[in-house]
């Protein structure tokens, strides 16, 4: 019987995630199918009930659900545990397993970023939904020293560092109002700048003013593609990298959760420039519409909630 693996969100349309799994079955000969399930934060509930039936291998979770789908599973990893956040689930038996592994995507983003350099100690993150939450986890392990976390509704950014808080008492980890004059003074302090919203995935907005962005900084955005912010980046002398790397090992990392097998990594990358070169695109960050908006230079702009 085919194996029925499943996406969760919403929406899904616009997910990388099914030509590389899928083409990574076929490859490993394996029998599964790998579907796209829009579902409502109504609905998260009972698509977590139909997925203990035994023909699920497994199922990776995104935007808006990845905090959500937390109380619906019955045991944490330590990522997704540290994380608040779960991106695949696995099976066990009837019980489900919530895993996080947006964690080693982000490390070994991170990683391919920095490359010979040695590690900063000094970060912006924009966002505090579930990818900002694996980003903050990932250079809380990474031994950064100061993490600086922006998002339009401050309470959700407090959120984020107050999940934190236990972990991070050996370093400063702080949310500060989404202002385009605060933001423009930490950026002059830090090294590293990660965009975990969804501006950009949709149109040619962006998260910050190209104006105010600094030479030398090391730019990851979670998007799957070349972002005016990216291209901003880049123009102002940073090196700026997008989420593919991201997505490709997270997604590896479920791959192996479910499969027991090494993911077929080449095969995984050329499905994913297929996809992408056919129009596909992807966010790790916000749903689109419900996560902080450009900031025009000179103002304190606005937007509706993150996530």
């Amino acid at each position: 019987m085919t194996k029925r693996v499943v996406l969760i969100g919403h929406p899904v349309a616009h997910s990388l995630s099914g030509a590389m799994q899928q083409a990574a079955f076929d490859a490993a000969g394996i029998d599964a199918a790998y579907e796209l399930w829009d579902r409502s934060p109504l609905a998260l509930p009972g698509a977590i009930a139909e997925i203990r039936r035994d023909e699920f291998l497994g199922v990776n979770v995104t935007i808006p659900h990845k905090e959500r789908v937390v109380p619906l599973v019955d045991r944490l990893t330590e990522e997704a545990q540290a994380t608040g956040a779960v991106n695949t689930i696995t099976r066990e038996g009837r019980r489900l397993v919530g895993h996080n592994t947006d964690v080693a995507g982000f490390d070994a983003a991170l990683d391919r970023l920095v490359g010979r350099q040695k590690m900063p100690k000094h970060a912006v993150l924009l966002g505090a939904g579930g990818g900002a939450r694996a980003v903050a986890y990932g250079l809380i392990r990474a031994g950064f020293q100061r993490v600086i976390v922006f998002n339009r509704h401050l309470h959700r950014a407090e959120g984020l560092v107050k999940h934190f808080a236990k972990g991070a008492a050996h370093m400063e980890l702080r949310a500060m109002p989404w202002h385009v004059s605060i933001i423009e003074s930490e950026l002059a302090k830090t090294k590293v700048l990660v965009n975990a919203t969804s501006i950009g995935l949709v149109g040619d907005e962006t998260p910050v003013p190209g104006e105010i962005l600094p030479s030398d900084l090391l730019v990851l955005d979670l998007i799957y593609k070349r972002t005016r912010f990216l291209r901003d980046a880049e123009a102002a002398g940073s090196s700026a990298m997008d989420g593919e790397t991201m997505l490709l090992h997270q997604g590896a990392a479920a791959f192996k959760l479910w499969t027991g097998q090494e993911a077929p990594l080449d095969v995984m990358a050329q499905a994913l420039a297929e996809a992408r070169a056919g129009g596909i695109q992807s966010a790790e960050g916000e749903p689109a519409g419900e996560s902080d908006p450009p900031i025009e230079a000179g103002a304190a702009t606005a937007a509706s909630g993150a996530g």
